[in-house]
């Protein structure tokens, strides 16, 4: 392939072999590379072929074994990772390693293809040439210096090419998708490791103008504390607020074969304040990054997840401020205190006890751990017992547990049937439709969630427990379940047992952007002595939580860069992602393909979308020099 450098069929294979792998998760993953792209992925390996070139005949057998394994092990772990986070891994991520042996069928299940694994066909390629082919090792510089040359080519024609907005996403690293596809995934992966270990020259690189930035931008955009009809309308009242596992908004008011599948969170819903156009704001650390991105409003880290890589920064949090105005502040979780290393992150953010695993008696367990309803029921008497012992008022948050992925022995604690019976010429015939499916499942175990719930605010009412006390129930991010299954939930023919085509009248158009939009999870504001429903449809993002019941209990945090969304208009309401993606009222803008999609009729001009891009860039940047350079303490 290449002999005017190298004649060594070893040589070729891995240069050969590296690139198609590289091409391939490309093709696997986001389905599109840019031209630039590939001159990026060559130089990448001609480097490493250059530096076999170098090296001593002992050592290099070993050297391109360990450089195709890295390469591979690049493309394998990324293809995995895109598929159930649509993003790609970090190797930050190594610190939150240890969480995945807790959700091990979850991954197995919701992730592993068969063409995650395809790229392992170089390791059998390699030994087979070697053993077919052996190579005389030797020294040769010149070859050495002709594979720079290509290097030195390869990245001269790659950064000649566009988009050259592509340089400022390499340094950010914000948009993974963008970057690993106009640099290629070699490029991608190394540039990851650079700004993963940034956090550990913080003091030496970049933290004076991180500072000077956010300084900047606070006094150029903070406002006053605004009041309006909400404020303080729940000051001194307890809260109690459960973080609802992987609860997703679609399920709210959905009824499937004449059932309700939340019935009780339809209650709440009916006769409280529900945001029906809310959105979970996650990276990498899935739950503990909405529980960050709610205490603090802040967005997660773009490195590693805040619980895990930052639980000793400075932070501002609804817990602490809180706790400042005498609350008692307390979490509960039916799982091990160190998952997501809760114990400590916990500690930091101002709670005064952590109840978790130990604190429970493990009598029924699902999925993950102790289940929803044991979790529930032995969690009242405890809340009764710090309100006679310790007093009031109290914040608590309640972690469930049991609407974890991946639903897989949802029979053994629901029995919920979602299959249908259909008259086909005068006789019934029974189909399974999604009853044994994914989404089959996973609606069975929010219908047990919502069980458990209701069960809960009943035992909590009979205790005197409701009194005086406000309940906050989110979802903490969607499900992940894949966009087939909907197809499976919306455009079922029962008559043949198939799904319907694009041309049948029955068809139900569910597109990648319905798919993006359905994501949406439930946010519900609640008390018993509330006596109407109000429905607030402005978009709405976890970063503007602390805000808005920060205004309903009277506390204020000035470094929060979400909303109070009772106090803005509809059309100012934005949900900006880790990817620089974002929300409106009119539009969703995809920033890794540089789309929008118009989810109203309003004719848009370009400016629209530039300055929501432009401010969406910016609260990132804070967000994350906030959090890499723990600056609040200095600018507190």
């Amino acid at each position: 392939m290449i002999p005017w450098i190298c004649e060594h069929q070893t040589s070729n294979l891995f240069v050969f072999g590296n690139f198609l792998n590289a091409i391939l998760l490309r093709l696997f993953t986001t389905g599109a590379f840019q031209l630039r792209s590939i001159f990026f992925d060559m130089a990448v390996i001609m480097l490493l072929l250059g530096i076999s070139l170098i090296v001593k005949k002992k050592r290099r057998n070993a050297y391109y074994w360990i450089a195709t394994f890295l390469m591979i092990t690049t493309c394998v772990t990324n293809s995995l990772y895109y598929n159930y986070y649509s993003s790609f891994i970090s190797v930050s991520l190594l610190a939150t390693s240890v969480f995945v042996k807790d959700v091990g069928d979850a991954v197995m299940e919701m992730v592993i293809r068969p063409c995650d694994l395809t790229y392992l066909w170089l390791f059998v390629a390699m030994f087979v040439v070697r053993r077919k082919h052996p190579e005389e090792y030797r020294v040769n510089k010149m070859a050495f210096l002709k594979s720079m040359a290509v290097v030195i080519v390869c990245l001269g024609i790659g950064c000649s090419l566009p988009p050259y907005s592509s340089f400022s996403r390499l340094y950010k690293l914000w948009n993974r998708t963008m970057v690993l596809n106009s640099w290629g995934p070699y490029v991608y992966q190394i540039d990851d490791i650079i700004q993963s270990l940034k956090p550990k020259f913080n003091n030496v690189f970049g933290y004076d103008n991180a500072y000077k930035k956010t300084n900047d931008y606070y006094n150029e955009n903070r406002k006053e504390k605004k009041n309006n009809k909400y404020t303080g309308i729940f000051e001194g009242k307890n809260v109690i607020a459960i973080h609802a596992e992987s609860l997703q908004a679609f399920t709210i008011g959905l009824e499937l074969n004449n059932q309700e599948i939340t019935p009780n969170l339809n209650k709440l819903v009916n006769s409280g304040i529900y945001f029906d156009n809310f959105y979970a704001q996650v990276g990498v650390g899935t739950s503990s990054d909405t529980e960050f991105t709610y205490a603090t409003s802040l967005l997660p880290s773009n490195n590693g997840t805040v619980f895990v890589n930052y639980y000793n920064d400075h932070f501002v949090t609804i817990q602490n401020l809180l706790k400042n105005k005498g609350y008692y502040v307390f979490s509960m979780h039916g799982n091990v205190g160190d998952f997501w290393n809760r114990k400590a992150m916990h500690i930091n953010m101002g709670y005064d006890k952590m109840y978790d695993k130990s604190a429970f008696v493990i009598d029924e367990e699902y999925g993950l751990g102790l289940s929803d309803e044991s979790f529930f029921r032995q969690v009242v008497p405890m809340i009764k017992d710090i309100k006679e012992n310790v007093g009031e008022p109290y914040y608590g948050t309640l972690i469930t547990l049991t609407n974890h992925t991946p639903w897989k022995d949802v029979e053994l604690y629901n029995e919920l049937d979602l299959s249908m019976e259909v008259n086909i010429d005068g006789e019934t015939v029974r189909r399974e439709y999604i009853n044994n499916m994914m989404i089959g499942r996973y609606l069975k175990s929010v219908n047990y969630m919502d069980k458990s719930i209701g069960n809960f605010i009943n035992d909590m009412d009979e205790a005197g427990l409701l009194d005086n006390t406000v309940v906050i129930i989110y979802g903490d991010h969607d499900a992940r379940i894949a966009k087939k299954q909907y197809d499976y939930m919306y455009n079922y023919d029962f008559e043949n047992d198939t799904l319907y085509n694009e041309e049948d009248e029955n068809y139900v158009e569910f597109n990648d952007y319905d798919y993006e939009l359905n994501k949406k999870v439930p946010f519900i504001i609640w008390s018993k002595d509330m006596t109407s429903s109000t429905k607030i449809t402005t978009p709405m993002g976890m970063i503007d939580v602390l805000p808005t019941i920060g205004n309903m209990l009277n506390v204020y945090n000035k470094y929060a860069l979400g909303k109070d969304i009772m106090g803005i208009k509809k059309e100012d309401g934005i949900v900006v992602f880790k990817d620089s993606s974002y929300i409106t009222d009119k539009i969703y803008y995809n920033a890794k393909d540089n789309e929008s999609y118009t989810i109203s009729n309003s004719v848009l001009d370009s400016d629209y979308i530039s300055s929501r891009s432009e401010y969406a860039d910016k609260i990132i940047e804070v967000s994350n020099d906030i959090i890499v350079y723990d600056l609040t303490k200095k600018l507190d």
